[in-house]
Parts: C-alpha cells; structure tokens; sequence
C-alpha cells in the first residue's frame, strides 16, 4: 500500500538491505517493528517491497522523530539481531521530501 503522506516538507528514511538465509523470527519481529513504528510521536507511515533487495521507506515529521525511533530500545535489539543474523548487508539514508504529487485513477 502507498503511504498517504501530507503536504512536504517532511523527512524519509530510506532502508535497503540484503537478506541472510537465517529466518528465525524475521516476520514476527518485522510486524513488531511496524506496529511500534505507528505509536512513535512523528511517525506519518512506510511503504516496503522485498525481491532480491528489501526496501522500506518509512516517513516522519522531523528529524527528531527520526532519532527517537532510532534509539527508542525496542527498535535498537531489533537492529541487533538484524546485524547478527537477519541482514547480510544494509543501507539506510536520510532525505528530506521537498516536494511531492500523486496520481490515482
């Protein structure tokens, strides 16, 4: 689903990564992660798709919205156990949306 998003500017965390051949607890921890990703104050929504590569772009009001999530604790073991057993490599970069349009038929 397309994340509705308000008029910029706003920021995206853009987060892409390779998979390791390791599942255990891949989904369940994911759908946490996206659930407690909702209740941050600043959260405004994400879009993912995973083939070869994952990527999820998750949007927030401001930057410091972005850095509670970084360090809110549950999201930092998260990231552990991605580093030691999910992720064989990721990137993660940071934009601000100046500006944006849609089309929807």
């Amino acid at each position: 689903m397309i994340a509705v998003t308000p008029k910029p500017p706003y920021y995206a965390v853009i987060f892409t990564s390779v998979r390791t051949v390791v599942d255990d607890g891949y989904a369940d921890m994911a759908k946490q992660m996206e659930e407690l990703a909702k209740q941050q104050p600043g959260f405004i929504g994400f879009e993912s798709a995973r083939e070869e590569i994952g990527i999820t772009v998750s949007y927030w009001k401001d930057q410091t919205a972005i850095a509670n999530w970084k360090n809110q604790m549950d999201h930092v073991l998260a990231r552990k156990m991605g580093r030691e057993k999910w992720y064989q490599s990721f990137k993660i970069r940071i934009a601000l949306v100046e500006r944006g349009y849609d089309f929807e038929k």
